[in-house]
């Protein structure tokens, strides 16, 4: 986290960290399985000879949107929780 004197910029910077990082988490997730399936479908075929394009790029494709969107959840679940016991700890638990 960055350091500011100023409680205002610092709940901006966290903000703008915390969206970056949801974004990072669906699209790196959507490449990895993309690439894993380009590159099972390409080793595949050229050491087996098996045709199997695009059967595994589209599969892992799917996978890795689907670990993505889970990774975005799991995030704004963390979120949330931190939320909760900011305001619990600035108001007292239960108000």
């Amino acid at each position: 986290m960055l350091f500011f004197k100023n409680e205002k910029y610092r709940e901006v910077m966290d903000l703008i960290s915390t969206a970056g990082t949801v974004g990072l988490h669906l699209v790196s997730a959507t490449f990895v399985g993309l690439a894993m399936g380009w590159a099972l479908d390409h080793y595949l075929e050229k050491w087996f000879g098996w045709k199997t394009s695009p059967w595994f790029l589209l599969g892992m494709l799917l996978m890795g949107i689907v670990a993505g969107f889970r990774n975005v959840y799991h995030e704004v679940k963390r979120i949330q929780r931190a939320e909760k016991r900011g305001a619990e700890k600035k108001n007292g638990p239960g108000k």
